[in-house]
């Protein structure tokens, strides 16, 4: 198991690796066999940014059995997913803002991110994992009253694309099995999600291998893998965190711009 960070050094810009409190920096492309530079320092020292600049950002709706079950949805034979701009991705720490002027409800999604780490089309179940670089902990915000807006026309892009939109890290975790992971969403210190990657309609290995046989899926590609129930609104002044154990915890705090 390996955590890859991104992160802002001496005014630079850099990748590397976490272990206990202490970063390694790399040289190279983070999909391209990165190397040591032999270079390290404490991560009290560096200023964690988003893991990566996402190639394109995928997001799943409708994935969980439990979610489905309690807003009578019917189970989807394919993933249903939408597009959310590379604009709206921001780090761990980094303020998630209300549209200006809006004064409807901003809620989290904490959800399971799935990072692409190499090109893959259409790829079975098996293979998928061979083509996943790792995993990071997302929270797919929603602005919800925009998608409703129109009625001819449901604005997902829109309503979840907003600048800050799209936290993601605070690290990519490689190397681990997502099926045993647990994703929580904490606001203060009130639980408001906690559900098993387990009770996916479509796992992330078969999300990726049905998706790869839609459109070719390349190096940096993130896929939000949609979120259970207890979704809430925030409010300004509060925090977020979204918690996967084993990968990490990502927090950002909400406030009107």
């Amino acid at each position: 198991m390996t955590q890859w960070i991104r992160f802002d050094y001496q005014e630079k810009t850099a990748i590397g690796t976490l272990t206990g409190d202490t970063v390694s920096e790399y040289k190279g492309g983070l999909f391209d066999s990165p190397q040591p530079t032999g270079r390290s320092m404490p991560l009290a020292d560096v200023q964690l940014k988003a893991p990566l600049v996402p190639h394109s950002i995928f997001a799943l709706w409708n994935n969980f059995h439990e979610r489905a079950q309690k807003e009578s949805q019917t189970l989807p034979d394919v993933p249903l997913y939408f597009m959310k701009p590379i604009t709206s991705v921001i780090g761990p720490g980094q303020t998630i803002y209300r549209p200006r002027g809006h004064q409807g409800r901003v809620i989290f999604e904490a959800e399971l991110g799935i990072v692409l780490g190499s090109t893959c089309r259409e790829i079975s179940e098996e293979e998928a994992g061979q083509y996943i670089f790792g995993y990071t902990c997302v929270n797919d915000v929603t602005a919800i009253e925009f998608l409703f807006e129109d009625k001819a026309f449901q604005q997902w892009t829109r309503c979840k694309g907003f600048d800050t939109f799209t936290p993601l890290g605070p690290w990519i975790t490689t190397g681990i099995d997502p099926g045993g992971l647990q994703v929580m969403a904490l606001q203060g210190d009130k639980v408001r999600q906690d559900y098993p990657v387990s009770d996916m309609i479509f796992s992330p290995m078969k999300i990726v291998s049905l998706m790869s046989h839609y459109h070719t899926l390349l190096p940096g590609d993130l896929i939000c893998c949609g979120t259970s129930v207890g979704a809430r609104t925030m409010k300004p002044g509060t925090s977020i965190d979204i918690v996967i154990p084993g990968i990490g915890k990502l927090s950002n705090p909400f406030d009107d711009l």
